[in-house]
């Protein structure tokens, strides 16, 4: 077992797997990734309200929430040779079909992250190009600090298009679910 991975070397899956359960990383293009430290309580209070939200909008429905810590791997196809593994604030899977006793077997239809003072840079640069080339319908980042939600659709190009910026007097009308709004006050307050 693989207790502390170097930072300047590159890693797969399978030596994802082998890593020490005592400390939480992900894997970008190969690049580990320590999830330390633990979110913030704001973070979670955040990310609880938003899961609450979505996950009683989600009963009888098909799609299923997952919050982290709960593995991601975007090109499953790649098997244990895929250098991408991540674990996002919420992930939203419609296809059932995805989920395995490790986590999700590719690409979750909407995924949201909450911006910490050690992850912004990694949330808007490297995750949101990952999520882009993997065919993310729909991003949400989401930065406690300034009180808004950067939302980004994939279009028909399988591109991102322009950011839609929202503060904490609007609703977000779900790209993924027509029929859900949310009201951002109730998330920032």
């Amino acid at each position: 077992m693989i207790s502390n991975p170097q930072p300047n070397k590159r890693y797969t899956y399978k030596d994802y797997l082998e890593w020490s359960d005592e400390e939480r990383w992900e894997l970008i293009d190969g690049i580990p990734y320590n999830m330390i430290p633990a979110p913030s309580p704001k973070h979670q209070e955040i990310l609880g309200e938003l899961y609450r939200l979505i996950s009683n909008y989600l009963v009888g429905q098909a799609c299923r929430p997952y919050l982290a810590s709960f593995d991601v791997r975007l090109f499953p196809n790649e098997k244990q040779a895929d250098n991408n593994v991540v674990q996002p604030d919420l992930s939203i899977i419609c296809d059932l079909n995805k989920i395995t006793t490790q986590g999700c077997e590719g690409v979750p239809d909407f995924i949201i992250e909450i911006l910490s003072p050690s992850t912004a840079k990694k949330d808007k640069g490297e995750k949101k190009r990952l999520y882009e080339r993997a065919g993310v319908k729909e991003y949400w980042i989401v930065d406690p600090f300034n009180h808004t939600i950067e939302v980004y659709t994939l279009s028909d190009e399988r591109k991102y298009g322009e950011v839609e910026l929202y503060g904490k007097e609007d609703t977000i009308k779900v790209v993924t679910f027509q029929d859900l709004v949310i009201a951002l006050e109730a998330i920032f307050t």
